[in-house]
């Protein structure tokens, strides 16, 4: 489902050893280095900056390939001094078989690893961003919906999930906003990416980049950004590749 998430850090090294701890001990390896986007597949880290503010208020689940990972993953984390958000455990309040242990990183983050029978293993296999107003988040996300091949799944006053081919997101009514966000959705055409950034901007969200190839990543990089109604920065790629 996501092409990639990026979350800003204050601290680039910090971040880096909490996630390679936590991701490295259930087989999620270091994918690029990077000299400003360290990488484990699709998701990466980005120095905060003035102009570029810290990532915070975001949870993301990981998947892994059995419970005994989930307690791996937990316990590594716990025992290189980083700070429990929940031991490893059933949660039948999101599915029967749903196990998952919570970790908070450098910044605060909520950091899942989670097995249930169809999680995603290896990967990101759901974030939960935490909105100021669930009714206007989900219109926004239902506007560049037929855009981005993701569908609107749970509908409730206080959660409102999308489904795409694989994975999910949902967005959540919450004592604190996620913030400073970045959420890249693949697109397989670069109509796809310009229909994207029209349709947002035809519904009056706001421009965060227009639609382009940007070579500074890879030739053929073609994508287009927008603002959500939290401010979260929004994209839709096609790498042509």
């Amino acid at each position: 489902m996501f092409d990639h998430v990026t979350i800003r850090v204050s601290d680039r090294g910090a971040s880096v050893r909490f996630y390679d701890t936590v991701l490295g001990a259930i087989g999620i390896e270091r994918t690029a280095p990077g000299e400003h986007y360290p990488e484990w597949d699709e998701f990466s880290l980005a120095a905060a900056g003035a102009d570029k503010p810290v990532t915070r208020g975001l949870h993301i689940g990981f998947g892994a390939k059995s419970r005994d990972d989930v307690d791996v993953f937990w316990r590594s984390g716990v025992d290189a001094g980083f700070e429990s958000d929940g031991e490893p455990g059933p949660r039948p309040i999101y599915g029967d078989d749903y196990y998952g242990g919570f970790l908070l990183d450098p910044d605060g983050n909520s950091i899942e690893a989670v097995h249930f029978e169809g999680s995603l293993t290896g990967a990101v296999d759901h974030l939960w961003i935490r909105v100021a107003d669930v009714q206007a988040s989900k219109r926004f996300y239902e506007t560049i919906a037929p855009h981005a091949h993701i569908a609107l799944g749970t509908d409730g006053p206080e959660r409102a999930g999308f489904n795409g081919p694989a994975g999910s997101f949902s967005v959540l009514s919450g004592d604190h906003v996620t913030e400073n966000l970045h959420m890249a959705l693949p697109a397989s055409e670069n109509q796809a990416v310009d229909d994207f950034h029209k349709a947002a901007l035809d519904a009056g969200y706001r421009d965060n980049g227009e639609p382009g190839e940007r070579p500074e990543y890879h030739p053929g990089y073609y994508g287009a950004f927008v603002l959500d109604p939290d401010g979260n920065n929004i994209e839709l790629v096609n790498h042509n590749r």
